[in-house]
């Protein structure tokens, strides 16, 4: 008995122990001090600091009000000053991340997306006029230094949420490079060309209608601004244009400011000249894609009976070559031999844009000869892809030149197709053939925008060689920035020169332009809300006469107020197209740098549209652009991995 009770003892004698022994232990290490080793410690590996794309937020409330949550931020990106959300105006829904908040200002990355960087050909006659800073020199042929033709190959990415998404092939865009933030105690001057096309925006809409990815290269954001009708004003004379501007907090970041600047021509239904149009179709084999050839042929008998008996109309038909069996001089719009060449249109062969524009504008010249006093349109209808004899635009041109400034004939660009199709080609043939450009997705909108009405204000001019230039006052503005316009800014030398590449503004047009500010300090130590940060010059030719014009106005606002209380829906729809179309521009692919920052900024703009409904609901434009924004920030392109080198010889 003895023995036993000695033997337990020492067992839980030993327990004891061992229990005392661990938990000194423990006790003894929790009071070490954090480095107990003078060697470094080892780093732990890299881990990404860019979060995961959110979900979509909810809508955020409209109110006129100044109360709301703070916005959220995207992580730091680029080496430009930190801007602070407007905590007054931003969406409530959007909740703050830990990371410290920059603005990314907008430095262009060379775009390695599923594209080819083609060298273009060298440039025939004066290109662009070239813009002060990236844009490129003054004067400069061919595109902007810093952009690059993009042509896709046909490919499928994936989208930021890793479903696959394919992408069209075979098309062409230039690469223009964002322009950046200007400081205006070093250049308070912008120059610039206006602008009404809006193709941009047909073709992004038409790729999300179908599923694809948009090519962040096709955005020019000009054209998605200029796509709307914000019901502006017209002038009080017919002799010139209604000069409109805003300022207000930006709905992305409180610091900064917008400021839009409206440009409204008259309307002049009632103009006495006549009309002389020669239709140039494409019949090559690439128009046989889709509907195209359905869509042109609805495009060029619209315009036929849009016409009125002093108008005279001639057909071209080019393939290889120009099929001169379907050729038709100018005659009365219902002359049958019209109307038979019209319902001919039929694809086959290669495509030699140069020959059916040669003859277009020999044709065009003739009848502008014979009947002098009238407007004289060339319309090319085509998918603009150009493989026989010149392909390039400014060697195009060269080709079919055009030396009568005063009685110009206006080279009008009309594309269909979204595979194989040349953006590029179609949209500088118009803008340096003073014309202008648009895009056709299906034959309703080719008897839509044809439609008589419709085309005798696209065909009647107001201004020729039109541009515009800001001057900011230093004292107020701290730096300035363009949205979009990129191919549009010309060096400011260059204003007072009527130059063939300025738009031509058609009756009852409108050009609208944004511009993001910095304001200095000096602005909030003003009593009065409104401010003079600047005035706008504007000069045109008049194309009848062949008159120089211009005009002025003051660039001022209540920059106080928030964009949550503005009162026009139409500007704030106006503000979130054009800062959706610029964000969406500047990416070569997500996961690049300042990708994520995009995917915040497209959120965050479409949170801000939602509320518009109750006042835009019930437009076909702003479903459409609600439709679009939806889409790009949810399918933002994806760098696809190349394969890796086997090691064998090809």
């Amino acid at each position: 008995m003895f023995t036993l009770n000695r033997g337990l003892v020492i067992t839980l004698a030993l327990l004891f122990s061992l229990i005392l022994a661990t938990t000194i232990v423990a006790c003894g290490a929790e009071s070490l001090p954090e480095t107990t080793s003078s060697e470094p410690a080892m780093e732990s590996p890299a881990v990404s600091s860019v979060p995961a794309p959110a979900q979509r937020a909810p809508a955020p409330a409209s109110s006129s009000s100044s109360a709301g949550a703070q916005s959220s931020q995207p992580p730091p990106s680029g080496p430009y000053p930190t801007a602070v959300p407007n905590a007054a105006s931003a969406p409530a829904s959007q909740a703050i991340p830990d990371s410290v908040v920059e603005r990314e200002v907008p430095v262009e990355v060379v775009k390695e997306v599923d594209v080819m960087k083609a060298v273009p050909e060298s440039a025939g006659p004066q290109g662009p006029a070239g813009a002060a800073g990236p844009a490129g020199a003054a004067g400069a042929s061919g595109p902007p230094s810093g952009g690059a033709t993009a042509t896709a190959s046909p490919s499928t990415t994936k989208n930021s949420s890793g479903s696959n998404q394919s992408q069209p092939g075979a098309t062409t865009f230039q690469d223009y490079q964002r322009l950046p933030m200007v400081a205006a105690v070093e250049d308070s001057v912008s120059t610039f060309s206006l602008d009404t096309d809006r193709t941009s925006y047909r073709l992004a809409l038409n790729w999300a209608r179908e599923g694809f990815v948009v090519e962040p290269d096709s955005v020019r954001a000009e054209e998605w601004i200029n796509a709307f009708n914000y019901n502006y004003s017209l002038p009080y004379r017919d002799s010139e244009f209604a000069i409109t501007t805003e300022v207000f907090r930006h709905p992305l970041y409180g610091n900064e400011h917008l400021v839009r600047l409206a440009f409204q021509a008259p309307s002049l239904r009632e103009d006495s000249l006549p009309l002389n149009v020669t239709l140039v179709l494409d019949a090559s084999g690439s128009m046989a894609e889709g509907n195209r050839v359905d869509i042109a042929r609805t495009a060029a008998e619209s315009i036929r009976q849009s016409l009125g008996s002093q108008d005279r109309i001639a057909v071209v038909h080019f393939s290889e070559t120009v099929l001169n069996g379907l050729t038709v001089e100018h005659r009365d719009p219902d002359d049958r031999d019209v109307q038979r060449s019209i319902n001919r249109l039929q694809p086959g062969g290669a495509t030699n844009v140069q020959a059916g524009l040669d003859l277009g504008v020999q044709l065009a010249n003739q009848a502008r000869w014979e009947r002098p006093n009238a407007y004289h349109y060339v319309i090319l209808m085509s998918d603009g892809v150009a493989n026989v004899d010149a392909t390039n635009p400014f060697a195009i041109l060269e080709s079919a030149a055009d030396y009568n400034h005063k009685n110009p004939l206006r080279v009008v660009t009309i594309g269909v197709g979204i595979e194989n199709y040349n953006d590029y080609l179609l949209e500088q043939l118009a803008q340096h053939g003073n014309g202008w450009y648009r895009y056709l997705d299906d034959t309703k909108q080719a008897k839509a925008i044809f439609s008589r009405d419709n085309w005798l204000s696209l065909a009647i001019p107001f201004a020729d060689q039109t541009r515009a230039q800001v001057t900011w006052n230093p004292d107020l503005v701290r730096s300035w920035r363009i949205v979009g316009y990129e191919n549009r800014v010309t060096a400011d030398e260059l204003f007072t020169q009527d130059r063939k590449e300025f738009a031509e503004i058609p009756s009852g047009a409108a050009t609208t332009v944004f511009y993001e500010l910095e304001l200095t300090n000096r602005v909030g130590e003003r009593p009065a809300d409104t401010a003079k940060l600047g005035e706008v010059e504007l000069r045109w030719v008049e194309p009848i006469t062949g008159e120089s014009r211009e005009q002025y106005a003051i660039v001022s606002g209540r920059w106080r107020q928030d964009f949550g209380s503005l009162d026009d829906p139409l500007l704030k729809l106006g503000a979130l197209v054009a800062l959706s179309a610029d964000r969406y521009s500047s990416l070569p692919y997500a996961g690049s740098p300042g990708s994520h920052n995009v995917g915040w900024e497209l959120s965050t703009l479409f949170d801000w549209l939602q509320p518009l409904q109750r006042d835009l609901g019930q437009l076909a434009a702003y479903s459409d652009f609600s439709f679009l924004l939806d889409h790009i920030s949810r399918n933002i392109p994806v760098e696809v991995p190349q394969p890796r080198d086997s090691g064998y010889s090809p």
